[in-house]
């Protein structure tokens, strides 16, 4: 069955709160992603959702329309042919969550960026995701022009110019631009279609040395499970690159705290799962699900999200200061005044996203790019770490650094 297939590719939904996104992912997979307690209570996504779906293609049915997310095409009833499995990260929109986008969009392969049709573009945090994806380096995008029910045929060609002249110059400049109404599956075929052509899955290299990075960790045990029925903990996010099996030995680094240090890590796993499917390998692609020997009280809460996985003596030490070749913006993106970019100061906080870690650093040397971190992050050299800078009482997106070896 092709639904047991492992997903070969992450794609991200990301764009401006209540722009759709989650919606979209559901008229996609199925699945309603926002399942926390306070995400249903408010109606925004706060933390990282994720969806497997696979795509289909018509045998009868003319193009575009042969697209769609079933076996037997809606349209005609005919049988479909397999494409692929993906998984889509559902990446929260809402200006205090910029963070928790950031770590989502370390293991997007691709893009949609999700446009409101019947509102101005861009918004800020629309203006503030293509940013992120652009400097950490997700170039495939699709943009998708959602809730064109809401609004008349000129006033969508209207926000269609609005969205060409916003990504101007920017990486998504030839991205395509789909209108879609996701409340009513309207147009998702052409979406699909637009999925297919422009975001391809990567080449993964397996034989390179393991590693994945850990976006969620769980504890899935009830009140009251007894001693023979607990499981220990789990955790999810992406590999890398590399291949993990069950019965293999690994390492999590930083690892946790114990009197005021990280220390590594080591277990074993006791079964990889890929949404509710078990797998005896897992590959680069997709969102894979590691269910470890670990005491539970060590993963519940996500306390082991931003961890770097490897085979242990592979991964590199984590650090607890960086240094960085720093880039940053010419002006703030997503506020509707202009405010410039100023160069980071001694002793000033800043925010630091690399991969799925997020910590506070503070700048100890702006001219070597040196920066003393509250939390140790596992990174190499190379690696691109996301800096933002608190404006009032957020966090925002103000540029990148490169780490350097001696970091």
């Amino acid at each position: 069955m092709h639904q047991n297939i492992q997903p070969e590719i992450n794609i991200g939904l990301v764009g401006h709160v209540d722009h759709g996104k989650t919606t979209l992912t559901k008229a996609l997979s199925g699945i309603w992603t926002d399942k926390h307690s306070e995400e249903i209570k408010r109606g925004i996504s706060i933390r990282l959702g994720y969806a497997d779906c696979v795509f289909y293609k018509c045998r009868e049915c003319d193009e575009p329309s042969c697209y769609c997310t079933q076996k037997k095409c809606p349209k005609c009833g005919s049988e479909t042919d397999f494409l692929r499995k993906v998984s889509f990260v559902d990446s929260p929109g809402h200006e205090t969550l910029m963070a928790t986008m950031l770590s989502g969009a370390a293991i997007m392969d691709g893009a949609v960026l999700v446009v409101a049709a019947n509102e101005k573009c861009p918004q800020p945090q629309t203006a503030e995701h293509l940013m992120a994806l652009n400097i950490l380096g997700v170039e495939n995008i699709v943009i998708a022009q959602n809730k064109i029910d809401l609004i008349s045929k000129e006033d969508a060609k209207k926000n269609h110019d609005e969205i060409k002249e916003f990504v101007k110059d920017t990486i998504a400049e030839d991205s395509l631009i789909i209108p879609i109404a996701a409340h009513y599956n309207a147009n998702i075929d052409l979406l699909i279609k637009a999925i297919e052509d422009r975001i391809q899955t990567p080449e993964r290299n397996t034989e390179k040395t393991s590693r994945m990075r850990v976006a969620r960790s769980f504890d899935v045990n009830r009140p009251g499970t007894t001693l023979d029925e607990i499981k220990g903990g789990i955790v999810g996010g992406s590999i890398l690159q590399g291949k993990f099996k069950v019965g293999d030995k690994i390492e999590f680094c930083p690892g946790v705290k114990k009197k005021n240090t990280y220390t590594p890590i080591q277990t074993e796993i006791v079964n990889l799962s890929v949404g509710n499917e078990k797998i005896d390998e897992a590959r680069p692609g997709g969102l894979i699900a590691i269910c470890t020997k670990l005491d539970p009280s060590l993963t519940k809460s996500d306390n082991l999200s931003g961890n770097v996985i490897g085979i242990p003596g592979t991964l590199p030490k984590a650090k607890d200061k960086l240094r960085l070749k720093i880039k940053l913006l010419k002006r703030l993106i997503g506020t509707k005044e202009e405010i410039n970019i100023t160069a980071v100061e001694k002793n000033e906080a800043l925010m630091m996203s690399a991969g799925s870690a997020i910590t506070v650093g503070i700048v100890t040397d702006p001219k070597k790019g040196e920066i003393k971190l509250k939390l140790p992050v596992c990174v190499e050299e190379g690696d691109l770490v996301a800096i933002s800078r608190r404006f009032g009482a957020r966090w925002r997106l103000i540029g990148y650094g490169i780490v350097k070896e001696d970091g």
